[in-house]
This record gives C-alpha cells, structure tokens and sequence, in this order.
C-alpha cells in the first residue's frame, strides 16, 4: 500500500492525469481527497461523505477542461464549494454552513462562540459567510449560490450586520 506522503505532488500528476493516466488520475484523487473533505465537512456536517463523493467525481469528470495547471487549487476548490452546497441543498440540510474552519483561531472557545452564533443565522447567511470565509469574491459566490451579483451582496451585508447583532451578547 503506497503512503499518500510518498506520492507525487498533485500538480505533478495533473499533466498525466489531464492525458488519460489512470494511475496518475487515482493518485491526483487520493491526494486532494482530504482537503475536498475538509471543505465538505465545514460545508454540509453529516453529509460531507456525499459531498466529498460528489466533489471528487466532479473533479474527475472536469479536469480536462482545466487549461491552468496553476490555478488547479482554486478549481478543486470552487468545483467543491459547489458540489458541497448541491449536496446540503438535495439532503435539505438546515445545518449548512454552519461551521467555519479556521486555523488561525486564538482562543479555542472563539471558535465556539462563532459557531453557535453562526448557528442562529438563517441557512442564506451561514452559506454566504461561509463561502467568503474560504476566500470566494462575491462574483464567486454568485456563481456556485446561482443567485445574482447583487442578491449575494446584499445577503452578505445582511449576513454580517445579524451576526454581529448576535456576537455582541456574547461578548459581554
């Protein structure tokens, strides 16, 4: 059994993987997998098997249409976030979105705080504050939520405004 630290960068086997290399296909796929899951499980909680599932077969199915090797990271990312939120849109999961991962956390109980304060917003919120979380622009957002530029834009607004509204109590 080959140990994933002793496989080739992904952006090593992408070039191979892109031309057919089944081989290099299944190793580009064992690699990512965790950080596809990461971002699932963050995205969809008890779904994020489903999601990891679907994101990685999507990410099979489209690699050929990636022409930037470099951009590979921030694809498998959208092609996640994407495959992530159609999942907890199918499985009607009220809990989507509802945890942020951040490894630049201070204080551990920060974490708790924000996750119970992302709790009590609505599903659009938690969704929107998520996505910009791991880094999407609002033009991003736009694209993987299928909502206009200026309906996310709002919702964001919106979105932070309630979850300093229920930060606040907390913080006293």
């Amino acid at each position: 059994m080959t140990n994933v630290s002793e496989l080739p960068s992904p952006l090593t086997l992408l070039p191979r993987a892109q031309a057919g290399d089944e081989h290099a296909m299944n190793h580009l796929l064992t690699a990512i997998t965790p950080y596809v899951a990461r971002i699932c499980r963050s995205i969809t909680h008890d779904d994020g098997a489903d999601a990891t599932q679907e994101a990685l077969l999507a990410v099979y199915r489209g690699l050929g249409s990636l022409r930037e090797p470099a951009a590979f990271y921030g694809w498998v990312r959208s092609v996640t976030v994407r495959e992530a939120i159609r999942t907890a849109r199918r499985y009607g999961a009220e809990s989507c979105c509802s945890e942020v991962d951040s490894q630049e956390e201070a204080n551990p109980l920060d974490a708790v705080h924000i996750s119970d304060v992302l709790e009590r917003l609505s599903q659009a919120h938690r969704q929107v504050l998520t996505l910009r979380a791991y880094g999407l622009n609002e033009e991003e957002m736009a694209e993987v939520l299928a909502l206009p530029v200026g309906t996310v834009r709002s919702r964001l607004f919106r979105a932070r405004r309630r979850f300093q509204e229920a930060w606040q109590p907390s913080a006293a």
